[in-house]
């Protein structure tokens, strides 16, 4: 079993929500990368996501529960409603969500952060 690895995608990357993703040991990327542009689409990002063998989180719902079925082998969506959470509930949920769970998990699926609230 293995650590999820997890991107953060341009909706939801704060380089504070980053930084303190990393500082609690998780392997979290974000966009921009040097593999994701800044102004990529939700699919290149979550296209790249995958291929980097990432989980990703978004507050983007609509596009990427589309996306979801579109390209139902992703390694894992992971979606809040962004009007709902302050940083602090965002970097302790995603922190339980990374801790509790292992890569294998996400395989295919797609989830609300609100499990790990």
């Amino acid at each position: 079993m293995s650590q999820v690895k997890l991107h953060l995608d341009a909706d939801s990357s704060s380089r504070s929500l980053h930084r303190a993703l990393l500082a609690r040991g998780h392997d979290v990327t974000r966009t921009p990368t040097d593999w994701i542009a800044r102004d990529a689409s939700d699919e290149m990002q979550l296209l790249s996501a995958t291929a980097h063998g990432r989980c990703i989180f978004t507050f983007n719902i609509r596009d990427f529960m589309f996306l979801a079925k579109k390209y139902p082998r992703h390694h894992g969506i992971l979606l809040a409603a962004q009007k709902s959470w302050t940083l602090s509930a965002l970097i302790a949920a995603l922190d339980r969500a990374l801790s509790e769970t292992e890569s294998e998990d996400w395989v295919g699926q797609m989830r609300w952060l609100n499990q790990w609230r």
